[in-house]
């Protein structure tokens, strides 16, 4: 207390009073206590009254009892995890030598917080017995027992645990006890409130270094505020305190918010978000001397819906009238800018310990208030709400914290009892013994709340003494009916506070209570005025007119009317949306209270509508009108103050000024500055110049020479006058002489890279004595004053590359002018630049346009504000000449340097910057030589032959029309072209085309009619803008003659299908399942006189069935197909109105496709194999539809694929096909598979010639070669006998033939079955063992008769009849009627042997037996033997 205090004062026992006019004040070390009043006269006799101590002592006690019993009744959550927290903090005193004093604190957090005492920023020595420290509980003090003046000081008591820590200070001021003070009535007090001085807080000055930005999450998620700060002083003792706020509530820490603090650092994290966590969040770091903030907002959407189209969960549940069996739960309705209207509500309620939720309402609820009853007394409850619609059951809210249900007003009804003199019982006033009778009647009765259907009524207990309980009844009556009605008629009322429900909405009612005991009813109070339900108004009117306004690049603000019906208004929605889009979507998810809102997260540069919704417990407004689209920028600002006044040039009467621009324009560009001038040490500004100046060089005039002035400098935009600069340093207007140049100006930077930099300058206003020659440039680190010339050999231009720099190092730069006389002044130094290169920067790039042979630089910037514009120079001097074609194209974030008509002079170096963005650079140095190629490769780019992808070609098309066409790699719509033959330009009209297609670059010319006149070579010349191409083609001799054959073909064909009978389906090779195969054609157009023909190699064909030409099918079987049948088959169709042909060449692949489609259709039938043998070997046979030689098949023995040889023969017939293996030996037993195979698939039989299997059939063909060689070498008659021999009586006969056989046979003759013996009549002869015959001589008639002639050997042998007729002479020759007598065979003796020879080869492949042969015709009359007769 800092006041001047007149009063009396006194010490009575335990410590000091003060008698302020009328009321004695006790004096504690926190300040003044209000003690009950004591006369004078008691406290000058040192004795206070026992009354007013017992009475203090007494609500100690009660206070006491009521911390146990609350301890004992709460059911309560565990401790929450936080930081410590001063509850009471330090207080200064000042106190006189030798005196004592106490310092006290309160301090909370969990763990419970350590507190260590410091004096002036050390640890305090405790060792040294002065100073005493007590801990008890969270109250913690420092005493110093005898105050000297060393004790003056700042004490600073630190509280900490693991989760961060705080501080509190005070200080002490010992003062010396002076005599003159010994008359002052107060002057042996320790301390009093006058003798405090004013204490100056130590200024800790706080800059934030990072600060959070807005957040956008949902529900569910989680997020972290953060801020990082530096402090100056940075004091361990004097650390600010960091306060968080969401909407001006000031946040703890609980299971919803993590707080941690250290030095220079706090965060906020919210682990688990929900709506109820929206909100502008504000951070405070506060200190003595004062505060430092910053704030973001954080917008909370609602999350994944348990089921589609689902309303948001509700939020922000609050408890109200909580009592020992019910409470009232509140809350906020759910934005529902796209789900559909909400139809209401249900609680649910979870006993804290368990996680049992239970649904309180069995219907949803339409209001956002909703009384539960039915709770258990001395139970904590949790509860939470969904919101219902159509579509379903939003999530839970966030649960509210627990409450208990208890009677608020159980605590009133404690009473002290004194026994003998000193308090001894606390108990409840029904606690206390009285007489047997029923309590008095209460009082004061009155509405606390008042709904719609409930009204919530307290009232005064009656004064009461009984031991008895005492109990409540309520009555409520319609308004004027006196017709009371008893309320709680089963659950009596305890406490003085009770809430009616199920209320007619709208209705007067009166209301009355009585009190009761178990002796009995007390009369009724007296009854409540009356009290009217509320009546449902319904939703607020939709808000008034929305006004949107600028404020960042990302964000807007928004302000609009209140409703004019707010109807106990909650607060309000805001949805945005993209103009044009008709896409609302939440700007807010919990209701904002004032009709103000920044709506954040916004897209520079887009434009946005707003609307605004009002919300009370019934549910939201109509929507408010759109307000106007708004393009999202920075709204305009003052600038910032320019910096760094510079002194360029002093003539003795004016100066030359420089000065940087502000860094901050304000979002609009620095038009103008305005300069003041003073005396130096003067506090009069004046200004300098009545206009404003543009440009930042500045010559002041009129000055004094020798005088000494201070200048100041103020920027202005579109938004007003910026601040004043820092005032420049002392400039003393004395002319410059010296020989060496001014400092350069205008220091800035480009093409900022990890370890090189460009540095920029102006010329030096002041030259010195003779011209400037060069510059030399310097920089150093930032902080030092080690400067490194960047250059030793001056420069002539005023752009220089620093290189050798380390990355992320600081440096500043300064730039000296250089001519005879030598080095001048330096620049002022530049502001200081990091070396590194901005995040995603690009080079530029220099390239040659392939379509337009432009020289082209582009460069991309990784970064655009609004304003940003590209600068483009050559050797750092802006290009302002554009009449040689120079041109600069900007598209977003790209531009181009375009040089349409570059030059040999155009080499240099190119550069690029991006305005109103610091470091978006870059650069490209063109080279004389690099230039030169450049140069070539534009010519040929503007020059070019087109290329083609295919050269001039030919088609020739329906009715022999030729097209000449060929295709270019591209060409655009402006091309030109035009067709020659044989140099005559081709004209293209009718009945000639000619044209092009762009897309695919074809370019065609269309002939009409193709003749002979033609032959020779055709060109086409093709001109697109610059470009030029040209391609011929020849056509002369054959390639002509073939070319006008097909045109002519295609001509006659067009007349032929038009007009005559034709082919509608040309010839076909058609396979039948059967395996047959067809050539197949349809013919159409006919008529009666149609004629059809086959034709094979120009040889007609004569099919067994005529063709079918009613149908015009036509077909012909080609039987047994194989390769003998290939070959070209035509066939026509002709009458007198023309004639057609179709030809099919079955060679080739027509032939394989044929054989292969056989192939699988034979190998799908095929048989299992079967064994033949003959006189050769043992042949395995397969029967199938078709065989021959030309398809597919492979024999395989084993794995061994078998080819045709003398050992196995393999072939087949049309049913079959067939493999022989040749005398079969014990080695040629196995598995034998035949496969037929086609592209498709193949088919596999498998036979198993072993064991039995082979031995029969190697018996069968040893006894088959056996009759085989028998037939062979027996003996036969060759031939020269005839079946009938007619001769006339006595002449000579002789019948001969030649017979064979090995060994050589033997030869008898029969007559008449008699065998004939040899005589002068009979001569037999065999000569040579080949030739035999019998001779008759002088024949008579009785040797007429049948001869036999017999031919044997041991293999066996044959018989010929011979009928012989004899005439006489004059007779008639009798006709000779041969009899067909079939030869006789003789078997073989058996067993047959088979000679076996080393030397004898393997037999061939044996004929089949012979037939017998036909007998001979029978000579004619006077005919001979064919044999001649031969002599003996």
């Amino acid at each position: 207390m800092q006041a001047s205090v007149s009063g009396r004062w006194g010490s009575v026992g335990d410590g000091w009073w003060l008698c302020w006019p009328g009321t004695w004040f006790r004096l504690t070390p926190c300040g003044f206590r209000l003690s009950p009043e004591v006369s004078a006269k008691e406290i000058s006799k040192g004795s206070v009254a026992m009354e007013e101590r017992y009475e203090h002592k007494k609500q100690a006690r009660i206070q006491e009892v009521v911390r146990t019993k609350m301890d004992c009744k709460y059911v309560r959550e565990e401790h929450m995890i936080r930081g410590p927290h001063f509850l009471v903090r330090l207080r200064s005193h000042t106190v006189y030598e030798n005196t004592p004093v106490q310092l006290f604190c309160t301090v909370e957090g969990f763990p419970m917080p350590i507190v260590k005492w410091y004096k002036d920023g050390l640890t305090l020595d405790l060792s040294s017995g002065r100073y005493l420290v007590e801990t008890k509980g969270g109250i913690h003090s420092l005493e110093i027992t005898r105050c000297c003046t060393d004790d003056t000081a700042q004490y600073t008591a630190v509280a900490c645990n693991l989760h961060g820590q705080t501080s509190t200070q005070a200080s002490i001021i010992v003062k010396r006890f002076k005599e003159d003070e010994e008359t002052c009535p107060y002057a042996w007090l320790p301390y009093t409130a006058s003798m405090l001085p004013k204490i100056h807080y130590t200024k800790i000055h706080i800059t934030f270094t990072e600060k959070f930005g807005p957040v956008f999450s949902a529900e569910g998620g989680s997020a972290t505020l953060s801020a990082t700060m530096t402090l100056n002083p940075n004091l361990a003792n004097l650390q600010p305190e960091a306060q968080w706020y969401r909407d001006e509530t000031r946040l703890a820490d609980s299971k919803w918010v993590k707080i941690e603090t250290g030095r220079g650092h706090t965060a906020l994290t919210l682990p688990n978000l929900f709506k109820d966590d929206e909100g502008l969040y504000t951070l405070r770091m506060v200190t003595k001397g004062g505060t430092a903030e910053h704030s973001a907002f954080v917008s909370v959407a609602d999350g994944p819906p348990p089921v589609p189209g689902a309303p948001g969960a509700p939020m922000d549940i609050k408890i109200h009238d909580a009592n020992r069996d019910y409470v009232i739960v509140s809350w906020k309705p759910p934005n529902t800018t796209t789900e559909g209207p909400i139809l209401g509500y249900f609680v649910d309620k979870c006993e804290v310990g368990t996680e049992n939720w239970t649904q309180c309402n069995d219907h949803p609820i339409k209001i956002c208030k909703y009384p539960v009853s039915g709770l258990f007394e001395g139970h904590s409850y949790y509860f939470r709400v969904r919101a219902v619609n159509s579509q379903g059951i939003s999530k839970a809210s966030r649960m509210c914290d627990p409450i208990a249900a208890l009677d608020p007003t159980e605590f009133e009804r404690l009473h002290a009892k004194k026994l003998g003199g000193k308090l001894d019982v606390v108990s409840y006033h029904d606690e206390v013994e009285a007489d047997g009778k029923p309590p008095s009647a209460p009082s004061g009765i009155y509405a606390s709340e008042t709904d719609r259907t409930y009204v919530v009524l307290s009232w005064k207990a009656p004064k009461y003494s009984s031991k008895a309980p005492m109990w409540y009844f309520m009555e409520k009556s319609m308004a004027d009916s006196n017709a009371w009605q008893r309320i709680n008629t089963q659950v009596p009322i305890r406490s003085p506070r009770y809430a009616v429900f199920d209320l007619a909405e709208g209705k007067q009612y009166q209301f009355r209570v009585l009190s009761a005991n178990i002796y009995g009813i007390s009369e009724p109070s007296e009854p409540t005025g009356r009290i009217e339900t509320q009546e449902l108004k319904g939703v607020p009117s939709a808000p008034g007119q929305v006004i949107s306004t600028r404020e960042t690049d990302t964000s807007v603000l928004i302000q609009w009317a209140p409703p004019k019906e707010p109807n106990n208004l909650i607060g309000y929605y805001i949805d945005q949306c993209v103009k044009g889009s008709k896409d609302w979507t939440s700007a807010n998810h919990k209701p904002h209270k004032n009709c103000k809102f920044v709506v954040s997260g916004l897209t520079k540069g887009e434009t946005y509508v707003f609307r605004v919704q009002a919300i009370n417990e019934l549910g939201l407004s109509d929507e408010s009108q759109e307000s106007a689209p708004l393009t999202v920028k920075a709204a305009l600002t003052a600038p910032s103050a320019p910096y760094d006044v510079a002194l360029l040039n002093c003539d003795g009467k004016s100066m030359v000024l420089n000065w940087k621009k502000p860094l901050d324009c304000g979002g609009s560009k620095v038009k103008e500055y305005y300069v003041d001038k003073r005396r130096s040490g003067t506090d009069m500004w004046r200004e300098v110049h009545i206009p404003a100046v543009t440009q930042r060089l500045y010559k002041a005039e009129g000055l004094t020479d020798g005088a000494v002035y201070q200048f100041q400098v103020f920027a202005a935009n579109l938004a007003g006058l910026g601040a004043a600069s820092q005032h420049s340093a002392d400039f003393s207007c004395e002319a410059w002489t010296m020989p060496e140049p001014g400092p350069a100006y205008d220091l800035s930077f480009c093409e900022v890279r990890g370890s090189s930099l460009v540095v920029e300058w102006q010329k030096p206003v002041y030259s010195g004595s003779g011209p400037i020659t060069g510059y030399r440039v310097e920089y150093a680190k930032k902080g030092t004053s080690d400067w490194v010339t960047a250059n030793e050999k001056s420069v002539n231009h005023r752009f220089l590359k620093v290189t050798g720099l380390e990355e992320g190092s600081r440096y500043v730069v300064r730039v000296r002018g250089v001519n005879e006389a030598g080095v001048g002044m330096a620049s002022m130094t530049s502001d200081p630049v990091t070396a590194k290169a901005v995040e995603g920067s690009q080079e530029v790039s220099c390239v040659v346009d392939e379509k337009s042979g432009d020289i082209v630089m582009s460069f991309e910037s990784c970064q655009m504000n609004e304003g940003s514009q590209f600068a483009w120079k050559k050797d750092y001097k802006e290009i302002t000449d554009f009449s040689k074609g120079v041109v600069i194209k900007t598209e977003g974030s790209s531009s181009k340097l375009i040089f349409k008509n570059a030059t040999k002079e155009d080499f240099g170096t190119y550069s690029v910057s991006v305005t109103n963005i610091e470091g978006i650079s870059s650069s490209y140095t063109i080279s004389a030589e690099e230039l030169a190629k450049m140069l070539a490769l534009s010519y040929d780019i503007r020059h070019p032959v087109i290329p083609l992808k295919s050269e001039l070609a030919y088609k020739i098309l329906e009715r022999g029309r030729m097209r000449f066409w060929l295709q270019a790699e591209e060409i655009s719509s402006n091309v030109t072209y035009k067709f020659f033959a044989n140099n005559k330009e081709l004209s293209g009209a009718d009945p000639n085309k000619m044209g092009h297609d762009v897309s695919t670059g074809v370019i065609e010319f269309t002939m009409d009619h193709f003749t002979e006149e033609n032959e020779g070579t055709f060109t086409c010349q093709i001109t697109d803008g610059g470009g030029k191409g040209q391609s011929s083609l020849v056509l002369i001799g054959d390639a002509f003659k073939a070319a006008l054959a097909e045109a002519e073909y295609q001509r006659r064909e067009y007349i032929r299908v038009k007009e005559g009978p034709h082919f509608s389906e040309f010839l076909t090779l058609q396979v039948g399942d059967d395996c047959s195969v067809n050539l197949v054609c349809k013919v159409a157009n006919l008529k009666k006189e149609s004629q059809f023909h086959w034709y094979r190699e120009d040889t007609e064909i004569i099919p067994d069935v005529k063709p079918d030409l009613g149908s015009g099918l036509c077909k012909l079987p080609i039987k047994l197909f194989s390769l003998k049948t290939a070959g070209v088959y035509k066939a026509t169709i002709s009458d007198d109105r023309g004639k057609d042909m179709s030809q099919i060449d079955i060679s080739g692949k027509v032939f394989d496709d044929a054989i292969n489609k056989i192939s699988q259709l034979a190998g799908a039938s095929a048989a299992e194999v079967v064994i033949h043998c003959t006189a050769t070997g043992i042949q395995l046979q397969c029967h199938l539809k078709y065989y021959t030689s030309e398809m597919n098949i492979t024999w395989v023995n084993g794995e061994t694929k078998l080819s045709h040889s003398d050992k196995h023969v393999i072939g087949g017939t049309p049913a079959m096909a067939t493999m022989e293996v040749i005398e079969p030996e014990g080695r040629d037993k196995g598995k034998y598979s035949i496969v037929i195979a086609n592209p498709e698939t193949s088919h596999k039989r498998t036979l198993d010639l072993s064991g039995d299997v082979f031995e029969k059939a190697f018996a069968e063909f040893q006894r088959l070669k056996a009759e085989a060689y028998a037939e062979k070498n027996r003996g036969k008659v060759v031939g020269g006998l005839p079946d009938v021999v007619t001769i006339m009586e006595k002449k000579t006969l002789s019948l001969t033939c030649t017979v064979c056989g090995d060994p050589k046979p033997q030869v008898s003759w029969l007559k008449n079955g008699t065998e004939v013996e040899p005589d002068d009549q009979y001569v037999v002869s065999l000569d040579q063992g080949k030739f035999a015959s019998l001779t008759i001589k002088g024949v008579s008639m009785e040797s007429s008769g049948r001869y036999t002639m017999i031919v044997q050997n041991k293999y066996g042998g044959e018989s010929v009849d011979i009928v012989v007729s004899v005439y006489r002479h004059g007779e008639k020759i009798p006709e000779a009627k041969p009899t067909l007598t079939p030869k006789t065979i003789i078997p073989p003796k058996l067993p047959i042997e088979i000679p076996q020879s080393k030397s004898q080869p393997a037999p061939s492949p044996a004929p089949a037996a012979p037939s017998p042969a036909p007998p001979k015709p029978a000579l004619g009359k006077g005919a001979k033997s064919p044999t001649p007769t031969r002599r003996k």
